[in-house]
């Protein structure tokens, strides 16, 4: 076997299981595996094989799959061309699926059974490495993917660049992964309000690196679990963050109607934005996770953010029955939690060295010219607010045993919006303090 056309040929013969030719093999449009294939291998040679996209690439991606059942793809190497790195990109038009919108990805499957991604490097890529669309028990191990995706005409990410799950697909696994260099979201479960939700995943022992984006978001998904994970520099480089699409980077992200989801013992540093961001998150835990930010340099950051934030955009969702414990949150701009909705459970957590922009003094900084109008909203420790993006009710909340600490925080502990009754939740043995200075 000597170039892509044997390959295709070897494939479309019925072959259960095709090696790659060593070396580097030049694709000008995709390797397609036959439509409906079963018990299907295409694994690379012992000697290294490399897919390339050429300048000339014309296709979907370097490999595509459609309603194939049992299909194992591992031990190869994926090179874009990304030698111009702004494209026409930004989010599809009108719905469209991501798999249809974006052309010269590295693996596209659709309505499929029973894959197996293993032990593929991607670099390069325009746009996305690994694109899944409405298909079952996918699983992701041991990629590595690094210097990929593109920026929109301004230079700014247009969300490309990691692995996207889109259109209802269930039983997913991304998992012992490294991720790096990516200039939007690393993990990302996609789908519309109209689409069916992801279901019942796991993302587990990733390390992800430098990304202008999310490091991980769960969108629109039940049951999935978050752990384990590892990442540093999330919303770097600053020139590449999307500030003007409201793009704020998040370690931890979340989107739609989120239930049933898990997100423990995830650690990060280096976060310029959000660390958790539970807008549409409801009936979930979120235990364990780390964000560790160097006061000193974190001060002077742009997109500096809430520790962890309430919300509730998506309105088939009430922010409701969520468990946030034993986590520890350590130099962000504002307040350690910005809560809405009731029955939640803030217990034994360490917001530390939290409003590092020290909002609350004269003259307002720009960092703190927003929601004047609350002016506890931005640098009190916890906030209880009566609105996520839709108007919330705010009760019967625990609050207690957490060890807050930063600029006024003594003055400015835990608050709420005028309107919302903190005797209302149960609020006790919570420990304030004044922090560390900011260097």
């Amino acid at each position: 076997m000597r170039n892509a056309d044997d390959v295709r040929a070897a494939l479309h013969s019925g072959a259960s299981a095709v090696e790659l030719p060593a070396g580097r093999i030049h694709l000008d449009r995709p390797i397609e595996i036959p439509k409906g294939a079963r018990n299907v291998e295409l694994r690379g040679n012992a000697a290294g094989s490399t897919l390339v996209l050429d300048s000339g690439f014309n296709g979907t991606a370097a490999i595509v799959a459609d309603a194939a059942v049992n299909l194992t793809l591992s031990g190869f190497e994926i090179v874009g061309d990304r030698s111009d790195l702004k494209s026409d990109w930004y989010l599809p038009l009108k719905e469209a699926a991501f798999a249809d919108y974006y052309d010269g990805n590295g693996i596209v499957i659709r309505a499929s059974t029973g894959v197996t991604i293993r032990r593929i490097g991607f670099s390069g890529i325009r746009a996305f490495p690994i694109i899944v669309n409405a298909s079952s028990k996918t699983l992701i191990e041991s990629v590595n993917i690094a210097d990929s995706g593109t920026l929109n005409r301004e230079g700014h990410n247009n969300t490309t660049g990691g692995i996207l799950f889109e259109e209802g697909v269930n039983g997913f696994v991304v998992r012992g992964s490294t991720i790096s260099r990516v200039t939007g979201n690393a993990i990302w479960t996609h789908s519309y309000s109209r689409s069916p939700r992801q279901s019942d995943g796991e993302i587990s022992g990733n390390t992800i690196a430098q990304v202008a984006r999310d490091a991980i978001q769960v969108g629109h998904a039940t049951h999935v679990r978050v752990e384990n994970n590892h990442g540093t520099d999330i919303g770097f480089p600053a020139d590449y963050v999307d500030f003007p699409g409201y793009g704020t980077p998040v370690a931890l992200d979340s989107a739609g109607n989120v239930d049933h989801s898990v997100y423990v013992n995830n650690t990060f540093t280096n976060v310029a934005g959000q660390c958790i961001d539970l807008d549409g998150f409801h009936d979930g835990e979120v235990t364990g996770n780390k964000c560790i930010n160097n006061t000193g340099t974190a001060a002077r950051w742009l997109g500096l953010h809430f520790g962890i934030l309430f919300g509730n955009h998506d309105p088939g969702m009430t922010s409701t029955n969520v468990t946030i414990a034993r986590n520890t949150i350590q130099g962000f701009a504002y307040g350690g939690v910005f809560l809405i909705g009731d029955h939640n459970r803030i217990e034994d957590n360490q917001f530390l060295d939290v409003d590092l922009a020290q909002c609350g003094q004269k003259p307002v900084t720009a960092k703190c010219n927003a929601m004047l109008d609350e002016p506890d909203a931005l640098r009190s420790g916890i906030y209880l607010s009566d609105n996520g993006g839709r108007p919330a009710r705010t009760h019967d909340n625990i609050i207690r045993h957490n060890t807050i600490t930063g600029f006024g925080i003594p003055q400015h502990c835990i608050a709420a919006k005028r309107g919302v009754d903190l005797s209302a939740n149960i609020i006790e043995a919570n420990s304030c303090g004044a922090g560390s200075p900011v260097q």
